[in-house]
């Protein structure tokens, strides 16, 4: 029997160690910082200055929140106005994970 807990301490110190290591800090991906230039309809909304990604999403969401766009009861929900509709391909509603697949068609 002393075999035995002999081995379950071994086994669990070697456990303890792997997991004792330290992992690398995220590094941000170096293609969303790049800046884009947004096109002619886009850039009524958020400017025409080229801007990296994660600030044309910012920018957007800053929009929608400042002319108040976005659904009262379904919060998921953007309630396009006549700029927006021209980015949202003519659509007057769409939901925010098909509103950032339209906006990337008009980045380049």
């Amino acid at each position: 029997m002393a075999k035995k807990a002999k081995k379950a301490k071994t086994t669990r110190k070697a456990k303890s160690t792997k997991t004792a290591k330290k992992k690398s800090a995220r590094k941000p991906s170096a293609a969303f910082m790049r800046p884009v230039s947004p096109s002619p309809a886009l850039a009524e909304v958020i400017g025409s200055k080229a801007v990296p990604r994660t600030e044309v999403t910012k920018r957007l969401w800053a929009y929608i929140k400042k002319n108040k766009l976005q659904d009262t009861k379904n919060k998921r929900m953007i309630n396009a106005d006549p700029t927006l509709k021209a980015v949202f391909g003519g659509k007057s509603s769409v939901n925010m994970f098909e509103m950032t697949r339209l906006v990337g068609k008009h980045l380049k």
